[in-house]
């Protein structure tokens, strides 16, 4: 009997890391990209079963729920298989073999509905949130499997096009470059590397779907070369009678072009380039210097003037016309704030302790400034440097740099970056030792990385909601509300409130609402309510005796504290006889009589809910007493 259980948590384990292994693909970029994403979405939503069964350490008494979740697992495996191999090698091929990967879909889709309906939800004791959830997303693979996933018509026409040995118009290789996701140069050369390696790992692929796939790059190259902007007139002028003009020196030619610089710059490394060819090159999303390979610290450029009036004084000497550069005259506020980021940046990498914190303090209210700055920041490669000052010793540094993270953090883009870079332990890190700013501060930059669902989870996991519940209870007013605000929206992860429950988050809850003068009510009334709907929070809350307290709060709280009162009243009322006959000793019924009929929406079915489950339990009691 042991072995078996031990062997079901463990199959409950591998699911959860499967789906987490699943969620953690990046994102499709070619053809496939609806169908990848509806079953990776799918397949997300599955993680609350497996988190909640985990947690629970629940034992599978049915053996067809533990057949039906073997049948799972081996079905997740085959879609995180197909997932991984969509998503690599040559977006021609994948667009040219989509009906065959749209069955593939369709194959694992129904694997997925079939297993799903031998497991017997409504007996593994999971929460009503979660039942609900998952019932939901089985209906979604049902209705997928009814129905193949049809590849894009306007793509299949374009392509059979093309079999057939028609020769496209332009119009058409514009769509198929967009659909393909091949726009750029950069694109093109992963693409042609990647047809390269599939003749390589073939041993010579098939000659008719070869040809096909270069014929296709070739006419997209040509097409993503005419959108570039036209070159200048003068530069073709100069380009022509190149051979009349004297050798350029060296130093005076850009490394990417090898044309005659007009507007050089210096990118971290030292190394200097024109402007337009290394942004071009940055902008593909590179992180090394193209000549010596090292990685860039950061991405700022910074102008090399002293070159520029040396390639002047050249010109001028040899009859050369200085070359005009695209840039405007004078500089917009962001562009000035590209050059101070760029030597902040320098002194987080090479500057004394003081020269660090000073700029990580600059750092900190330039990302404040403007949605601007946020942006350039990040690029510059600044939230790596940021992060590992977290593990500073100086406490103000230390400030600094988690505040300059919560400021950038409100940035969609940057959250990931963040995440990314391993920056979640450091930051709980601060939560636990920090200053009492600090500790704030990580609070709110946790609270602000936590609105993407999947860093709830890395969250919860690296151990921040103890940390987080010793805030509320010691912090200073505004710790308290940046740690509550952060346990409320980690709680909507089903697993976080198991973590949060364990870590004995009620009591501190109970005293804060008992506390009317301490301004958390609000706050803790709303994180009970989330807690409330789980089985082991339910729990936790009963054997706090909570009953008096909601019963006042229903009846003199403002309207949102009522209707998260009236939803926690609900929990514990549901199914349990001895709360609801604590209720009706504290005269709940009238309270919630004139809630259900003043009360919001919510709070009027909750109120009604439960009255119902007292003239039950009175209806049961006469019956008896007669």
């Amino acid at each position: 009997m042991a072995n078996n259980q031990e062997e079901e948590i463990d199959l409950v384990s591998q699911l959860v890391d499967l789906v987490r292994e699943i969620s953690g693909l990046p994102e499709c970029r070619n053809a496939l990209r609806k169908m990848y994403g509806n079953l990776m979405r799918r397949v997300k939503l599955l993680s609350p079963l497996f988190e909640e069964l985990k947690d629970n350490e629940q034992i599978l008494d049915d053996d067809d729920d533990v057949k039906g979740l073997q049948a799972l697992k081996i079905a997740l495996n085959l879609a995180f298989e197909l997932l991984k191999s969509v998503n690599e090698g040559s977006k021609i091929f994948q667009a040219l073999q989509i009906e065959k990967t749209a069955i593939r879909f369709h194959e694992v889709t129904s694997q997925i509905e079939e297993a799903l309906s031998q497991i017997h939800y409504e007996r593994l004791g999971l929460s009503e949130e979660v039942q609900e959830q998952i019932e939901l997303v089985h209906v979604q693979f049902k209705r997928a499997k009814d129905r193949i996933d049809s590849p894009d018509l306007t793509l299949n026409r374009d392509l059979s096009m093309v079999k057939k040995g028609n020769e496209p118009d332009l119009e058409t290789i514009k769509r198929l470059s967009e659909k393909l996701c091949l726009t750029t140069v950069n694109d093109l050369k992963r693409e042609s590397i990647a047809i390269h390696d599939m003749v390589i790992a073939t041993g010579g692929y098939p000659e008719d779907r070869f040809e096909m796939m270069s014929f296709l790059l070739r006419k997209i190259k040509d097409c993503v070369m005419l959108r570039s902007p036209e070159v200048d007139m003068s530069e073709v002028e100069t380009s022509v009678m190149r051979h009349r003009s004297p050798v350029i020196p060296d130093d005076f030619r850009c490394p990417i072009s090898l044309e005659l610089m007009k507007d050089p710059v210096i990118v971290s490394t030292g190394q200097t380039y024109e402007r337009a060819s290394i942004q071009k090159w940055l902008d593909a999303g590179h992180k090394t210097c193209p000549k010596t390979q090292q990685t860039l610290l950061h991405t700022a450029l910074t102008p090399n003037y002293v070159l520029k009036s040396l390639i002047a004084l050249w010109c001028d000497s040899n009859g050369v016309e200085l070359p005009k550069s695209n840039t405007k005259p004078g500089r917009t506020g962001s562009e000035c704030d590209r050059t101070v980021i760029g030597s902040l940046l320098q002194k987080l990498v090479i500057g004394d302790s003081d020269e660090q914190r000073s700029a990580a303090g600059e750092l900190r209210l330039l990302a404040k400034r403007n949605a601007d700055n946020r942006v350039c920041i990040a690029e510059a490669g600044a939230i790596p440097l940021l992060v590992e000052l977290l593990s500073s010793r100086d406490g103000r540094t230390q400030e600094h740099a988690v505040t300059a993270l919560l400021n950038l953090s409100i940035n969609e883009g940057n959250k990931g970056l963040i995440v990314k870079v391993g920056a979640i332990p450091e930051i709980v890190d601060v939560l636990k030792n920090g200053s009492s700013e600090a500790r704030e501060n990580a609070a709110a930059t946790l609270f602000s990385l936590s609105v993407v669902d999947e860093n709830k989870v890395a969250i919860g996991a690296a151990g921040a909601i103890p940390p987080l519940i010793d805030l509320l209870q010691g912090g200073t007013p505004r710790g308290k509300k940046d740690a509550a605000t952060a346990i409320f929206n980690l709680c909507i992860y089903q697993g976080n409130k198991v973590r949060a429950v364990r870590a004995g988050i009620v009591g501190p809850l109970m005293r804060l609402l008992k506390d009317a003068s301490g301004g958390m009510m609000d706050e803790a009334l709303a994180i009970l309510a989330i807690l409330a709907s789980h089985h082991e929070g339910k729990m936790a809350i009963a054997e706090a005796e909570p009953m008096p307290v909601l019963v006042e709060v229903i009846r003199t709280g403002s309207a949102r504290n009522r209707e998260n009162g009236s939803a926690v009243l609900w929990s514990l009322c549901a199914g349990d006889v001895r709360s609801l006959k604590i209720m009706k000793e504290l005269g709940a019924e009238e309270v919630l009589k004139e809630l259900s009929e003043n009360g919001t929406d919510r709070a009027k079915r909750k109120a009604g809910s439960v009255l119902e489950l007292l003239q039950r339990i009175e209806s049961v009691e006469s019956v008896v007493g007669s």
